[in-house]
């Protein structure tokens, strides 16, 4: 069964590429009954700051996708520094030591007047203190071939003529990200490797290090990268905070829908589906079925999320229970200040009619204020009438109102009843009863809103709009 990881560094926010590497990870793993694992890779202490481990923690826990295992490299430092000294007694290492004021000078591929350096000098150096950076000894007389197959991008080769001398431990003795990440995979028994496209060239000196370290390297699988419309790498210094999770899930979006459109990004189906559950997504998921070209978020100035994810979105609104959307929305109002106990009857009034969370405090403002924002008068008069037509009918409905019974049918009835008792069409008497309770002429269905207002808010909204037109 495989295993797999996830392994971010904390030195920023959740970047949108970095979750949909841990989605296709759990997917991967989820599918085959594997192991999930997250590991933070927090060795670059310079850069590392509490704050962007939250930040990923977040955004990962507001994925709602869970792991098996949890690690942090910072606590394996003794691992690391064995796996370097058994490189170093192959001799497929050596110790540079070059001072750090000349490493300008030395040539990118390697330091010729180090690799040459006895083992017995290197020693002897390396115990009297003399700081030296660990380099592993690329193949150099006799270049050979490294390879590697990727289960995205095929057969992979290069010669080591082209690798340069790359570091494992850095002067201080703390791991370089190539040596701890390898050493981890091998301890933690890692099986394959699912990590974006720009790691692919780190892959041939992972591959080095893996046997030279006497391991069979995972298997490896490169994701397209997620570039901007005018094909860049995201980033957040360039394209601002459109590249971070918790952007998204403060725009109102859901999980899974978030889910689903990052799964599209890079990936498809072997149908056309595009709206997909969790666990269509589990079953439907393989390596076979990512593309090798990147794939553009097509956002705008206008608008910085894309098109897709917001139909994506809508879409699992739409076809969610109202139940589990009131569920979701009741943070977003009570974070307004507003009460949610109506949430219940308000909610399949406006599920059709929100694309975002969010949306729920504009298309149903009316439902949480205690007073209506300001509107034209004219606003109550219906099609073909006039003010007078407008007060009689509001009129009716008050007093009709203030004896029936809360509910979708009765009001329906009664309003019906008393729309006939002053002489005029239905839909005469619905649309400025619509617009005084709800302050605008585009409104949910009348009389679920009206239930859900509930009686007391009705009668005074109606008794305000009669005042405004007299």
């Amino acid at each position: 069964m495989p295993r797999v990881r996830f392994a971010p560094s904390p030195t920023g926010y959740l970047h949108v590429g970095s979750a949909r590497t841990f989605i296709f990870n759990w997917l991967y793993a989820r599918r085959h009954n594997g192991t999930m694992i997250l590991r933070i890779d927090d060795t670059d202490l310079e850069r590392n700051t509490e704050q962007s481990l939250q930040s990923i923690f977040e955004g990962l826990q507001w994925l709602g996708l869970d792991w098996n295992e949890q690690y942090r490299q910072s606590e394996r430092l003794d691992l690391h520094q064995a796996m370097a000294q058994s490189i170093l007694d192959k001799g497929l290492a050596y110790r540079d030591f070059t001072p750090a004021s000349e490493e300008s000078t030395v040539g990118w591929l390697f330091n010729p007047g180090q690799r040459e350096i006895s083992r017995e000098e290197s020693d002897r150096r390396a115990a009297a203190g003399e700081s030296f950076v660990l380099r592993y000894r690329v193949p150099r007389d006799t270049p050979e071939t490294v390879r590697f197959t990727d289960a995205v991008y095929g057969e992979q080769s290069k010669s080591t003529a082209d690798i340069e001398d790359f570091a494992l431990l850095r002067s201080s003795g703390a791991p370089t990200y190539h040596l701890a990440s390898c050493a981890d995979d091998v301890d933690l028994r890692i099986s394959h490797i699912v990590r974006g496209q720009d790691h692919l060239t780190n892959t041939f000196k992972h591959v080095l290090i893996f046997q030279a370290a006497g391991f069979p390297a995972p298997q490896f699988a490169h994701l397209p990268l997620l570039v901007a419309p005018d094909g860049a790498k995201l980033s957040k210094r360039k394209h601002g905070p459109v590249v971070s999770v918790t952007t998204y899930r403060d725009a109102g979006f859901l999980p899974q829908a978030f889910i689903n459109f990052l799964c599209l990004l890079g990936w498809s189906p072997k149908d056309d589906r595009e709206r997909m559950t969790r666990e269509e997504l589990v079953s439907a998921f393989s390596f076979e079925g990512i593309n090798r070209s990147n794939a553009v978020i097509n956002f705008t100035e206008e608008s910085p999320f894309d098109a897709k994810s917001l139909w994506l979105n809508a879409d699992h609104i739409r076809t969610m229970a109202a139940s589990d959307l009131a569920l979701a929305l009741k943070p977003v109002v009570e974070g307004a200040g507003y009460s949610s106990e109506r949430l219940g009857l308000i909610t399949p009034l406006i599920q059709e009619r929100i694309k975002l969370l969010k949306d729920v405090l504009t298309v149903g403002d009316f439902f949480f204020v205690d007073e209506l924002a300001p509107y034209d008068s004219a606003e109550l008069i219906p099609k073909k009438g006039d003010a007078a037509m407008a007060l009689k009918a509001l009129e009716a409905a008050y007093t009709a109102l203030e004896t029936a019974e809360f509910a979708h049918d009765p009001l329906e009835a009664a309003l019906r009843a008393a729309a006939e008792t002053v002489g005029i069409k239905a839909g005469q008497l619905f649309e400025p009863v619509r617009v005084a309770v709800c302050g605008r002429k585009t409104a949910p269905p009348l009389f679920g809103t009206l239930e859900a207002l509930g009686r007391d808010v009705c009668l005074s909204r109606i008794e305000g709009a009669v005042a405004k037109l007299k």
